[in-house]
């Protein structure tokens, strides 16, 4: 077997080792030695149980690809293919209407179902800027950049980093995906069929985490999905504030800013003041425009909040 993976299709950890109609095998990077691969097939044993428990509730308003078998000694699995495509802001906008309240609603199903799948916590203080590398942010604003940004952008992405340093709020530890961004999201406009997928990093979050995650910014849906929320939850195991509850508009808020302050610091990890060749040229290029893209949907959520249109 090659131990090229530029030849395979792949992700960090993990090859599809074969194709067909409705399935698809994985295996661990042929890169990996036999530490990695037995770290590898643990983790494949404990995401089958996450997505068995969730597949186990059986709601209709969404689909959850089995993992159908996993074999220990040929380090591989067989998973359920999902049908459609990734749910990007693309293909929301190109389904109708009634399939879009139908995403919705099933996007708030999925995450009351995964919340309530394990208790949920008692209520706690949490300092939101705990949810970021908050140093590396730090280090990019103060000292890199000016490098690449005008004054005012440098200026205004300060201000946000010192509002998220100091906002805290209450919430809740709840079992959550982890993950939800339209990569893990598919979607078939032809049956209607809404499908989460990789739940490598399914765990306790704090509840909103998921309710405003990056799939929910991308398809501008946040308060929708919250709304349907809820609608949906138990109110007997934990209460939910009013969408138009002040301390929640500012919770949500925030929850936005984090997960695209996350997008920035992620980018800015890559970039180099002294690039050496064309390649890494580029990848300065490219970094900066989808900075520059997070800096605008800041300014958006700043707006929306700001104006009370949503």
């Amino acid at each position: 077997m090659t131990n090229n993976i530029n030849h395979l299709i792949h992700g960090r950890e993990t090859y599809i080792a074969d194709f067909g109609s409705g399935f698809v095998m994985k295996r661990p990077l042929p890169t990996f030695g036999d530490a990695a691969r037995n770290e590898w097939l643990a983790k494949q044993h404990r995401t089958k149980n996450i997505i068995d428990d969730i597949y186990a509730i059986g709601n209709p308003r969404y689909r959850i690809p089995r993992m159908l078998y996993i074999k220990d000694d040929e380090y591989q699995l067989l998973e359920e293919r999902a049908p459609g495509q990734h749910l990007t802001a693309d293909l929301f906008r190109q389904v109708s209407r009634r399939q879009r309240y139908e995403i919705i609603d099933g996007i708030a199903s999925f995450l009351v179902d995964m919340n309530e799948s394990k208790p949920i916590g008692e209520i706690v203080q949490h300092k939101i800027a705990d949810d970021i590398k908050f140093s590396r942010l730090d280090n990019f604003v103060n000292n890199k950049m000016n490098n690449w940004f005008t004054l005012a952008e440098t200026k205004n992405l300060g201000r946000v980093r010192d509002a998220v340093g100091t906002f805290e709020y209450e919430t809740r530890l709840a079992w959550s995906h982890g993950d939800l961004n339209s990569g893990n999201v598919l979607y078939d406009p032809a049956t209607s069929t809404l499908s989460f997928i990789d739940f490598a990093e399914a765990n306790y979050n704090f509840i909103y985490r998921d309710i405003f995650a990056p799939l929910q910014i991308e398809l501008d849906i946040w308060t929708p999905v919250y709304e349907t929320y809820s609608q949906l939850h138990n109110a007997d195991k934990y209460s939910m504030p009013s969408p138009r509850n002040p301390n929640l508009r500012n919770i949500m808020k925030y929850r936005l800013l984090i997960a695209l302050l996350r997008r920035i610091i992620k980018a800015s990890d890559d970039l180099r003041t002294t690039p050496k060749n064309q390649k890494s040229i580029d990848n300065n290029t490219a970094k900066v425009a989808f900075i520059r893209e997070q800096l605008d949907k800041i300014k958006h959520v700043e707006h929306v909040f700001r104006n009370n249109v949503k």
